[in-house]
Formats: structure tokens, C-alpha cells, sequence
């Protein structure tokens, strides 16, 4: 692994002011090193790698210097920084020499921020004390996640459903393998019980146990744009079935051998399962879209009818609409009907939409996707719209 170590030189930090934090927001997958830049970021970060950008684009309390903690992540660090945290290529700019392998940032680091000439800049280096002496000697690798660098936004909120939540174009779940019968006749399912499958396998050892899928609609045109599983738990693959002669020549139908490993909720007899995919572990970057895009909240994930900060939504928007994982959207409010009581004819009147809150898109499928609410003021509803930030 190759390894740059910065100095204290006040020179030579003067002369590394387009190293990007920008860079960094773009880590790879620990599955693919190359992380997807848009044009638009590769321009960007190309003009304002010289030239900085206007203080006023700063946040009122941005400090001159920080280091990296333990537990931050790049949103969180973008917002210190910066009035509009999706906007982060206008102050960092990209190390284009690298961007294939792109840098990442760890507890310790330094982050000087630089004003000269009315323009911000931000870099990595070292923090000097009043005596001249080097306070921290922080490193920059290049690397994949997992190996403790600073996560783009708190993984841990959307994890759990990178596998748990899943929408199907189709109802693929009505001829997915399904439960036939469980171990002793029980009705329910724990972990460490055993089931039995009937259908078409996979050749493949885990799988997730998912309950009726239920059509999810577009708020405004009432069309199905796919069929969100409920999720339940997990299996393993033990036995496989078989067709045969019974005893009395007649033919007998075994099914498969499963063993329920985990469970969100008690499995059943006709729940379905479906293959467990690999594990994404990706160091999301976040950035707005390159073009316009708008549309409304489809469903809440889960049992609730409204939902708050670090709740996950369904959007009707997915990669056939431009929609990419890292999107940060602008989530309105719609406004409320009334009824104008200053008028003698009392009109009924709508609202205007209100901004209230922050998207960060993590999963998408071809017409919908999954989001994580960063911040939100009032709660969030279906039929909730969202834009480009």
C-alpha cells in the first residue's frame, strides 16, 4: 500500500492547497476500488482546485483547523465546513492524478482551512504549534473501506436495510421457493428451527425469508412501481428435496431442508425466500444531481405512518429518472389546504410547499429508491415531495 506522508513545512502545505477532501468522499467499495465521478464533480473540482471559493460559501463557525475524530463522518465534517454540505466540490478540490484511487481521510488528520486572497481552500496536513513543534503527524492513504477510515454519512443507520429492504420490479415473490411445512408442526418459527421449502432453488446456501410483498403506488398517478417485501428473517440451506417412489409406489414429493439462522419476526408456512445477495460496504459520496429532479414520498418503511430523522422512505424515482446512490435531495412539505375566512366568498386556499428537511439517497432500484431523512423539521408523510437540494 503506498503511503504519503505530509510535512510541517509551511511551504510545502502551501503547495499541496488543491488536495481534495473531495477525493476522499469518493472511496470505493471494499468489492470495487473505482467509485463513479460525474463530470460535473471532475469539472468542478478541477476550476476550484486553484481558485478556492467566496468565504461567504462557508459556515459561520467554520474553523481554521480540526482533526478527525473517531466516530465523524464526511457529511458531518462537509457541514462544519460548508453553508450547503452536498456542495463540498466547490471547496475541495479532486486530486485528478489519483482519482481512480482516491483518498480517504482517519481519526487524527488534520483539516487547515485556508482564507488567503478572499478564498476558501481546504487540504490535509499538519498542525503546528506555537513553539514550531508538530503537534500530530497524521497519514494519507489510499485504501478501501473497512480499514477505519471516516465513513461518507453514519453507516450504521442504513445498513441493516441494504439487505433487509429490497423492491421488486415485479412480484417475483409469488413464484419465489416457498414454506410448506414446519419442524413438528409448529406454527411459528424461531431461530434454529427447521423449514421446509417446495419450488425452484438457487444453488446457494443463504437466503432471506420475506412475507407478502405488497404493490407500492406513485402518490400522483396511482400506477405500481414495484413490490416492496416485507422482510422476516433468514436461512440457510441444509438438504435439498426430492421426487420419488413411496412405499406404495406411489409417487412422493420431499421438500428441501432449511435452517431459519435469524428472524426479525416469527416465520410462517408461505413465506417466500429469495436469495441473500452480497454485502454492500460502499463509502457513499454525497452529491446533489447533475439535473433537475423532483418527485414525492411513496411509502415509510416499516409499520409507521409518519416518520422522523434516521427513517428510511421509498421515493418514486429510480435509475430509469436519473437517480443515483448518494443523491442528497431537499424534502418539502405539502402544503395544507384552508379555508380564507378574510374573504366573504371563503375560497379555499392551498398552502405553499414548505423546505424542511434532507434526503441522502443509499439504494436505487429501475423506478424507486430507498432514503435515509438526514434532518427534518416536522414529520414526514407519503405523498411528501422532494427536489434537488
Amino acid at each position: 500500500m503506498k503511503r504519503r506522508q505530509p510535512t510541517a513545512s509551511p511551504a510545502r502545505r502551501a503547495a499541496a492547497l488543491g488536495t481534495a477532501i473531495g477525493a476522499m468522499l469518493l472511496a470505493g467499495s471494499a468489492l470495487a476500488v473505482d467509485y463513479p465521478v460525474t463530470s460535473q464533480q471532475r469539472s468542478t473540482a478541477k476550476q476550484v482546485a486553484q481558485t478556492g471559493v467566496p468565504l461567504s460559501e462557508l459556515s459561520a463557525n467554520a474553523p481554521d483547523s480540526y482533526t478527525v475524530k473517531t466516530g465523524d463522518t464526511l457529511w458531518d465534517i462537509s457541514k462544519l465546513y460548508l453553508k450547503s454540505p452536498w456542495r463540498w466540490p466547490e471547496l475541495w478540490g479532486m486530486n485528478l492524478d489519483q482519482i481512480r484511487n482516491p483518498h480517504l481521510i482517519y481519526p487524527g488528520q488534520v483539516l487547515l482551512l485556508d482564507k488567503s486572497g478572499g478564498r476558501a481552500r481546504l487540504r490535509v496536513g499538519q498542525q503546528i504549534g506555537p513553539d514550531g513543534t508538530v503537534k500530530l503527524s497524521p497519514r494519507i492513504r489510499t485504501s478501501a473501506l473497512g480499514d477505519g477510515s471516516i465513513p461518507s454519512i453514519p453507516f450504521h443507520l442504513i445498513e441493516p436495510f441494504l439487505n433487509e429492504a429490497l423492491i421488486f420490479q415485479g412480484n417475483e415473490l409469488e413464484t419465489a421457493p416457498r414454506i410448506v411445512a414446519t419442524q413438528e408442526g409448529r406454527v411459528l418459527l424461531a431461530r434454529g428451527d427447521t423449514a421446509y421449502v417446495r419450488g425452484e432453488i438457487p444453488q446457494q446456501r443463504e437466503f432471506r425469508i420475506f412475507r407478502e410483498a405488497k404493490p407500492l403506488r406513485d402518490p400522483a398517478t396511482k400506477e405500481i412501481l414495484g413490490y416492496e417485501a416485507n422482510y422476516v428473517g433468514s436461512a440457510e440451506y441444509v438438504r435439498q428435496g426430492e421426487n420419488r417412489t413411496g412405499a406404495d409406489g406411489k409417487p412422493e414429493i420431499v421438500p428441501a431442508t432449511f435452517s431459519v439462522t435469524s428472524i426479525k419476526q416469527e416465520a410462517g408456512v408461505g413465506d417466500r425466500l429469495a436469495p441473500t445477495p452480497a454485502r454492500e460496504f460502499s463509502n457513499y459520496a454525497p452529491h446533489a444531481p447533475q439535473s433537475p429532479l423532483s418527485g414525492q414520498i411513496v411509502s415509510i418503511y416499516g409499520d409507521a405512518l409518519t416518520a422522523g430523522q434516521n427513517q428510511i422512505v421509498s421515493l418514486n424515482k429510480g435509475a430509469a429518472d436519473g437517480m443515483e446512490r448518494g443523491h442528497v435531495l431537499a424534502l418539502w412539505r405539502t402544503g395544507t389546504r384552508v379555508i380564507d375566512k378574510t374573504d366573504a366568498s371563503r375560497p379555499t386556499i392551498k398552502l405553499p410547499d414548505e423546505r424542511h428537511g434532507m434526503l441522502f439517497v443509499f439504494r436505487v432500484f429501475d423506478r424507486m429508491s430507498y432514503a435515509l431523512i438526514l434532518s427534518v423539521k416536522d414529520p414526514v408523510k407519503p405523498g411528501d415531495g422532494f427536489t434537488q437540494p
